[in-house]
């Protein structure tokens, strides 16, 4: 939705003496990603995919690689395979936590355009961490989404158009830190869940409550994070979701179970049929006819509901 043009933008704004490194991640998902070779002819940076205990070094922009969470650890680059968040891996929220929690002040998280709301959890801990909030103008954004939940949910310190990103963030690294700050212990036993370290079901007492909804992903019970706005949930195993993510995700599952039921039904149908053929007794016969009129009418009635079910827009 406008990210791969929008970074190609910031890439050729972005000055070669930029003295920090820029640290990327876009929905790709598992498909292959030639992004680095996208961003490459337009600026000066140096664009490559992340590499897992690679130092961070100025100048660089590197790219989260597909179906891989782009994390920091102190001054090195760390690559995860961990659960989905926001039924997205890369995911954007991974990066500005671990972020937060290694630079502090020195942390800069910038929201760019794009669907739902991956991100704003993560300017939130950036935020709390005592970093800096950056949010792309949703006027400006080819999808508003993100950058409005960003700003409903962030006290965001710049809101701008695309076209001044690189002017923003420059002028922002010129700028004195702030004031140090602990970790917030949610945010630790956050990360801590998402990275697989501890006790799992401790840190979910410790951040949320049992919630009423099981995980799309792997149908573990969903805990509803304490206090979170937008609302948002995890599962033991790590999977994280907001309210519109997993909204989202559900209307997926719902889509696929109807054609799986689908399915069922016209393979119970070609069976009688089968059987329909083979009957050797009378009342074989009318039992397997009359089980085959009422798989028809269901047939009907269930494709009449997938011809009609339309999953919900965004607002």
């Amino acid at each position: 939705m406008g990210g791969v043009e929008a970074f190609r933008q910031l890439a050729a704004d972005l000055p070669g003496n930029f003295p920090a490194p820029v640290l990327m991640v876009l929905h790709i998902g598992h498909h292959h990603s030639v992004l680095p070779g996208l961003l490459k002819p337009k600026g000066p940076l140096a664009p490559v995919h992340a590499v897992d205990g690679a130092p961070l070094r100025a100048g660089q922009i590197v790219i989260a690689p597909p179906d891989q969470h782009l994390l920091v650890e102190g001054n090195h680059i760390r690559l995860s395979r961990g659960p989905k968040e926001h039924f997205s891996r890369p995911a954007i929220d991974p990066l500005f936590r671990s972020a937060a929690m290694s630079y502090g002040p020195g942390a800069v998280g910038v929201v760019l355009t794009g669907l739902l709301d991956d991100g704003t959890a993560g300017l939130q801990a950036i935020k709390a961490c005592g970093g800096i909030a950056i949010v792309q103008d949703p006027a400006d954004a080819q999808e508003s989404s993100m950058p409005l939940s960003a700003m409903r949910h962030v006290d965001v310190d710049h809101c701008v158009p695309l076209s001044r990103m690189a002017e923003v963030c420059t002028t922002v690294m010129a700028q004195p830190l702030g004031p140090q700050q602990s970790i917030p212990a949610p945010l630790q036993h956050e990360h801590d869940l998402a990275n697989k370290q501890g006790d799992a079901m401790r840190h979910l007492t410790e951040i949320g409550k049992p919630s009423t909804f099981v995980c799309p992903d792997c149908r573990g019970s969903l805990w509803e994070m304490n206090d979170a706005r937008p609302p948002r949930f995890r599962c033991h195993t790590g999977h994280a979701y907001t309210l519109r993510t997993l909204q989202h995700a559900q209307s997926v599952a719902t889509d696929e179970a109807m054609w799986n039921a689908l399915r069922a039904l016209q393979e119970q149908k070609f069976l009688l049929e089968k059987c329909l053929a083979l009957a050797s007794e009378p009342s074989d016969d009318a039992q397997w006819k009359a089980a085959r009129v009422q798989l028809e009418q269901d047939l009907t009635a269930l494709r009449k509901l997938i011809e009609q079910h339309v999953s919900p827009e965004e607002p």
